[in-house]
């Protein structure tokens, strides 16, 4: 196994062409949190030609909705969800300029076609991991649609924060890739 690269947020496309379906990261900056409401809204807010509630050039999402922090912790358990609940989003946002994804499970092909096209990666955090994966986190805040609570938008800054590249933008697909070397391995 090799070594984790370090990235720092956000993502440019010098360093995602460099990014392979497969590779560990460690993401440091910021990245924003975002479930199905809250992308539902901002696509709503792009198509009535109003502006998002932060900068989606360059950003990465996170598809995560926290559980309450303990005293003295920045966040709670911060597991990644299903990601395909944002599959009808994405690519509109990408289009955007969002260059990052961070969830669990495949995506449909219209993703990973929007993601070659528009140059954006997705990348496979642990899920069942929600506690380790909050060490990674050292700030929170809401920074749109509140009233969502878990659902809320949420800017994140990171440190050292684990995930492995499922999507590039050459079309690699870890998870194909995977299941192909199992079948071969069994024939």
């Amino acid at each position: 196994m090799t070594e984790p690269k370090k990235l720092t947020l956000p993502l440019t496309d010098e360093v995602l062409k460099g990014l392979k379906a497969g590779d560990n990261l460690l993401l440091n900056g910021t990245i924003y949190v975002a479930r199905d409401a809250a992308h539902k809204r901002m696509v709503d807010a792009l198509d009535q030609g109003q502006p998002l509630p932060f900068d989606i050039r360059g950003a990465t999402i996170y598809y995560m909705g926290p559980t309450p922090a303990r005293p003295g912790r920045v966040i709670g358990s911060a597991g990644p969800t299903t990601s395909g609940r944002m599959d009808a989003y994405a690519p509109r946002l990408m289009a955007e300029g969002m260059k990052g994804m961070i969830g669990k499970g495949s995506r449909l092909q219209a993703v990973k076609d929007a993601m070659v096209r528009y140059g954006a990666v997705y990348l496979g955090a642990i899920g069942g991991a929600g506690a380790i994966i909050s060490r990674s986190i050292k700030k929170s805040e809401v920074v749109a649609y509140e009233e969502l609570g878990a659902e809320a938008v949420r800017r994140l800054e990171v440190e050292d924060f684990p995930v492995t590249v499922v999507n590039d933008i050459h079309g690699g697909d870890l998870y194909a890739e995977g299941k192909a070397r199992y079948r071969a391995s069994t024939a």
